[in-house]
């Protein structure tokens, strides 16, 4: 009897060491990739006050905890800030986040803005409210960045949500449009970073389930995620399973561009094009050729952040 014991505690044992093994692999995985992205578009510059916009979702949940373990080992100094946005939603949780960021010792500021009574008197019932909702919280985020004296806008979206955004601009607004890991404002004030853009949303969800963050649901609204949003999304996740590899290689793709074969003339001037003599990168490329695999990337890594 005994011995039944002591064997199933040793297979115990042996389950929760392999458990740890693969949690601990996770979030170096996911330090790597966040460092990774932050080094190839310096998205954080010493001195800076990053401001980590938190919706009480996963990824936003990840990135600031991702973020705080890479401030302990990177070579610069940066501060971080957590905000959210209350935006009086019928049965928010509001204790939730406040209670959770004094728990980790992380300065924040929550921010009160009643978004929800105006966008349900704007958009008609039954209409997706996502757009309105979007527009009104950015605004204020980029205010309340001014009074925090934020140097970057941190957002918690991930390579999935870079995937489905370009696709949603190809087949539903015509447009070879993305969402970037960097960008500017649209008024040239803030810097907006995504540094989770080379993180896959699996990822994501196992990360916050090992963490147990306390995971405030996005449907308190009412309103249902943008079904063409879900369509994409699926159409992926058919691709990743019966074309392994296939998402991967779309992702790079996003980063190896080739205006010259493209047909923006505002991008590439092909007006004045004329024969030079001398061979150009990313020449003719014959009909019957078979596309060749993206090269390799030469990764930049943000020093000291790979472990």
């Amino acid at each position: 009897m005994n011995e039944v014991l002591q064997n199933e505690q040793t297979v115990s044992t042996k389950k929760a060491e392999k458990i740890a093994y693969e949690n601990n692999k996770l979030h170096k995985r996911l330090c790597r990739q966040v460092g990774q992205a932050i080094g190839d578009f310096n998205m954080i510059e010493d001195g800076d006050k990053v401001m980590v916009c938190l919706s009480g979702g996963k990824d936003s949940y990840g990135l600031l905890d991702i973020l705080l373990t890479l401030r302990e080992r990177a070579p610069i100094h940066f501060d971080i800030v957590a905000v959210n946005l209350d935006q009086k939603q019928p049965g928010f949780p509001e204790h939730v986040l406040p209670e959770y960021l004094t728990s980790i010792g992380i300065p924040f500021h929550i921010e009160n803005q009643d978004t929800y009574s105006i966008v349900k008197r704007v958009i008609p019932e039954g209409k997706t409210t996502c757009s309105l909702c979007s527009r009104l919280r950015r605004g204020i985020l980029y205010r309340v960045a001014d009074e925090l004296g934020a140097t970057k806008i941190a957002l918690g979206h991930h390579r999935d949500d870079i995937l489905e955004t370009f696709f949603l601009n190809m087949f539903f607004g015509a447009k070879l449009k993305g969402m970037p890991p960097k960008l500017q404002s649209d008024d040239g004030k803030h810097i907006v970073i995504r540094p989770l853009a080379y993180v896959k949303e699996a990822d994501m969800e196992r990360f916050a389930e090992v963490r147990q963050f306390p995971i405030i649901p996005c449907n308190l609204c009412g309103s249902q995620e943008n079904l063409q949003r879900k369509q994409i999304k699926a159409m992926l996740r058919d691709w990743e399973k019966k074309h392994p590899g296939r998402v991967e290689n779309i992702f790079s793709a996003l980063s190896t561009v080739a205006p010259s074969h493209l047909m923006d003339s505002k991008m590439f001037n092909f007006v004045d094009l004329k024969v030079t003599g001398e061979a150009v990168e990313d020449g003719d490329i014959a009909f019957d050729e078979e596309p060749c695999a993206p090269p390799s990337n030469n990764v930049v890594r943000f020093s000291g952040l790979d472990d």
